[in-house]
C-alpha cells in the first residue's frame, strides 16, 4: 500500500482538527511508514470538496473559516452530502467525525455500516452510534473482514482503549473508573478554586467555547455514559447499550456542598464506574491527593487488572488537535496492519 485514500465525514472541529494533524504530519507517516495519506473527499452537513487526486488540507480549513462551507472549495466544492459522498470516489478509509447522535446514532451508524458493507476500515470520534448499537457495528465489521477503530469516542487524547488492548494483553481488567468529562471537570475544578456557583462557572465555560452552548449531553452526563458503555463493551466484554447506564450529573452541584467536601480534604467530581457489578455515572468524593485529582478539562481512568494492580492514565479530554491525535493514532494502526 503506498497511499491511503481517506474520506472525512464531519468537518467541524474534530474534523478540521483531522485535516489539520494531517497537514502536519503526513510527511512523517509516509517517511516511516511508506505510505501517502491523501484525502480524496470531505463533507461537513451541507456540502463537500471531492477530488480523486486528493484536497489541500490547509485550503480546505481556510475555504471553510472564509466561506462555512466546502462548496467553495476551489474547482472541486460540491453540494453532494451524506452518505452519496460515499458512492462518488474510490477510497480506503473513512474517518467519520460527524456530531453524536444519542437519539438513533445518526448519520454514524448509516455512514459506518455503509463503509463496511463495501469492505472500507473506519475510524470514528462519535459515541452514539456506538453506545447504542455497538455489537451491531462490531458484528457488521467482523463480517466484512474490516478494521473499525473507536479510541477518540472516550478520552480524548487519553489513552484508553488502545492501552488496555495493546500495552495491557496479559491482564484480566476487572474495572475501569474515572473521569470521563472534560467540560464537568472544568467547571467543578473552577467551582472548587474560586467558590463560585454552577450556574456562573457553567456561563463562564460557555464564553470560553469548553462548554457547548446547549450543555446538556455534558453536565447531565450523558457524554460520560456513553463512554461508559464503549469502555464495558470494547475492554469488559460487556454486552450494553446506553440504558443500561445509571446516571446523574452535576446540574446539582452547589458551591456550598463543594465547599464542605474541601474543608474535609475531598474533592466532588463526575465519576463513571466501569465493571461486572455497576455501569454508572454519577457525583462523587474523591480524596484531594489521589489520582482522581485533575483539574482543568483532563480526563483520568484507574484501570483494575489481576497481574498489574492499579494502572492510572491521563490526558486532555477535549479539544479539536488532542481528539484528531487519537484518530491520527487509528489510522497509523491500520496502516501497520496492512505493511
Amino acid at each position: 500500500m503506498n497511499e491511503l485514500k481517506i474520506i472525512l465525514m464531519g468537518f467541524g472541529a474534530v474534523g478540521k482538527g483531522v485535516a489539520k494533524a494531517i497537514s502536519v504530519k503526513k510527511d512523517n507517516i509516509k517517511e516511516k511508514y511508506g505510505v501517502t495519506l491523501k484525502l480524496v473527499a470531505v463533507a461537513d452537513s451541507s456540502s463537500s470538496a471531492i477530488s480523486e487526486s486528493g484536497l489541500d488540507e490547509d485550503l480546505l480549513l481556510k475555504t471553510k473559516e472564509t466561506s462555512g462551507n466546502l462548496a467553495s472549495y476551489p474547482e472541486f466544492g460540491s453540494k453532494i452530502n451524506g452518505e452519496e459522498v460515499l458512492d462518488v470516489v474510490e477510497y480506503d478509509l473513512l474517518v467519520e467525525a460527524t456530531p453524536t447522535n444519542i437519539n438513533d446514532g445518526e448519520p454514524a451508524k448509516s455512514l459506518t455500516l455503509k463503509a463496511f458493507n463495501s469492505k472500507k476500515d473506519v475510524v470514528t470520534s462519535n459515541k452514539g452510534h456506538l453506545a447504542l448499537f455497538f455489537s451491531e457495528m462490531n458484528e457488521v465489521a467482523e463480517k466484512n473482514n474490516v478494521q473499525f477503530k473507536y479510541e477518540a469516542s472516550v478520552g480524548g487524547a487519553m489513552p484508553i482503549i488502545n492501552f488496555a488492548e495493546e500495552t495491557l494483553p496479559s491482564s484480566k481488567i476487572s474495572s475501569i473508573i474515572g473521569i470521563l468529562n472534560g467540560t464537568t471537570n472544568y467547571i467543578l475544578s473552577r467551582m472548587t478554586s474560586e467558590g463560585s456557583s454552577y450556574k456562573n462557572t457553567l456561563q463562564e465555560s460557555q464564553q470560553l467555547g469548553i462548554a457547548e452552548t446547549d450543555p446538556t449531553q455534558d453536565v447531565e452526563g450523558i457524554d460520560a455514559a456513553c463512554k461508559t458503555v464503549i469502555l464495558a463493551n470494547s475492554i469488559l466484554g460487556i454486552d450494553a447499550t446506553y440504558s443500561d447506564v445509571e446516571v446523574v450529573g452535576i446540574s446539582k452541584i452547589t458551591s456550598e456542598a463543594i465547599q464542605l467536601a474541601d474543608k474535609e480534604g475531598y474533592l466532588i467530581k463526575l465519576i463513571a464506574e466501569v465493571s461486572k457489578d455497576a455501569l454508572k455515572v454519577s457525583p462523587r468524593l474523591v480524596k484531594k491527593n489521589s489520582p482522581y485529582a485533575v483539574d482543568g478539562t483532563l480526563n483520568m481512568a484507574t484501570i483494575k487488572t489481576d497481574l498489574a494492580d492499579e494502572v492510572t492514565v491521563v490526558g486532555k479530554g477535549a479539544g479539536s488537535l488532542e481528539t484528531a491525535s487519537a484518530m491520527l493514532t487509528d489510522v497509523i494502526n491500520i496502516i501497520k496492519t496492512k505493511n
